[in-house]
């Protein structure tokens, strides 16, 4: 048995430290015992998300950037259920999870979602999934209900045709994230079939929290090599401490230890590409094995607040995952009888970092379009090219509250 106390969040959340406040003991840490799939599964998951952090960054112009390994997985994971042939072996392939069957994919996700938000009564970790889908499609039983029990996914009908069901996608978002991501999706084709979403969303308070005096305006050094000044944090604290050549690196516990931020500063003359152009499954479990508690570590860093966005189609191809993205190719046949793709997977953050904690969230959406219209209803073409009348009216009562002509349809 493997034993794991956490799973990191949003790349930077690592693995649970054995930190100490400086001056009382933490309280008694719950632990995820793992079995050997599910330990395999997180080593997947940790590959395959630093992987795709490493691409991001590749592709991304932005300062800052920030993804959740985690969300991007789970949306993924539950995409794979409606996978068949050629598309689900590129999944797998791309999302590192050679030699899992599907069953043992789903227990294993089943109970590290399940362990994950329960650990520390003090830190709020909240992980939501959801499938959305066009009430004109049908969609296989199999499919939800492993969506359902497995990832507990809320699972709706919908007007995709109606503009009230983009309201409902991103109002579901926003209730998950705790507004702090209010919006996924902007509009929805009229081929689009379903939206399947995961949103993470964390709140953790320091074990030990920066003193707000502590905080002064200090010079922060850019990798163009301009200064700006910030506002600093300060603090004195035992926790878990490395050094090597190429960074050194610090755990700050949050609550009861059970999560906890992981900070690599480069050393000597390197930068963080340098950091994240050595970022590797095999490198991540040494680093993560050479943390040992120290005292007094003297840590001065800067409040931070961002948001940052990304589209993962491009990266995903990369990565080896392209039949899923093509028309008439793709197979979902898990889903639906009808021809499915993925169209767009869209992936969203937030993280607010302070002298008390941490706050973050992340939404991943998946959109699957149809190749064609296939049995629906005709459409009628309605075109305006020619003087008109139009009227207001009350719904209930039939009342004309407006009634007009355009002859010159001006616009100023």
């Amino acid at each position: 048995m493997k034993i794991l106390t956490a799973f990191f969040l949003a790349f930077i959340i690592g693995a649970v430290g054995s930190c100490q406040k400086n001056d009382a003991q933490p309280p008694k840490s719950n632990i995820i015992d793992l079995d050997e799939k599910s330990a395999q599964l997180i080593e997947a998951d940790n590959a395959f998300g630093l992987e795709m952090f490493q691409k991001v960054r590749e592709d991304s112009n932005e300062e800052n950037i920030m993804i959740s390994p985690l969300s991007i997985s789970v949306a993924l994971a539950m995409a794979y259920n409606g996978a068949e042939g050629d598309t689900k072996t590129e999944m797998e392939e791309a999302m590192k999870l050679n030699g899992l069957t599907a069953d043992e994919i789903n227990a294993s996700y089943k109970m590290l979602l399940s362990a994950l938000q329960s650990l520390d009564e003090d830190v709020v970790f909240e992980i939501a999934n959801a499938i959305f889908y066009a009430d004109i499609m049908e969609v296989k039983p199999g499919f939800l209900d492993v969506n359902k029990n497995v990832y507990e996914a809320k699972v709706e009908r919908l007007d995709f045709n109606s503009p009230s069901a983009v309201e409902t996608i991103n109002n579901w978002v926003a209730g998950k994230t705790n507004d702090k991501i209010t919006k996924i999706i902007e509009q929805l084709n009229p081929l689009d079939r379903m939206v399947l979403l995961n949103a993470i969303y964390f709140n953790g308070i320091w074990s030990n929290k920066f003193d707000e005096e502590g905080t002064h305006e200090l010079a922060f050094h850019k990798t163009d090599g301009s200064a700006i000044k910030v506002p600093m944090m300060n603090k004195l604290e035992k926790l878990d401490y490395t050094a090597n050549s190429l960074f050194k690196a610090i755990k700050m516990p949050y609550g009861n230890g059970q999560y906890n931020m992981a900070v690599f500063l480069p050393a000597n003359e390197n930068n963080s590409q340098d950091v994240i152009d050595e970022l590797s499954a095999a490198n991540w479990k040494k680093w993560m094995n050479e943390f040992e508690p120290t005292d007094r570590v003297d840590i001065t860093m800067p409040r931070f607040k961002f948001a940052f966005e990304a589209g993962l189609n491009d990266l995903l191809k990369k990565m080896g995952m392209q039949k899923a993205f093509v028309p008439e190719v793709a197979d979902f046949s898990k889903i639906s009888d009808i021809e499915l793709y993925i169209s767009a997977v869209k992936h969203k953050s937030f993280i607010d970092v302070n002298e008390t904690g941490t706050e973050a969230a992340a939404v991943t959406s998946i959109t699957f379009t149809t190749t064609s219209i296939g049995n629906e209803p005709p459409t009628v073409p309605f075109f305006v090219n020619k003087p008109f009348v139009f009227a207001i009216t009350e719904n209930d009562t039939d009342a004309i509250l407006f009634i007009g002509e355009v002859q010159n349809p001006e616009y100023d």
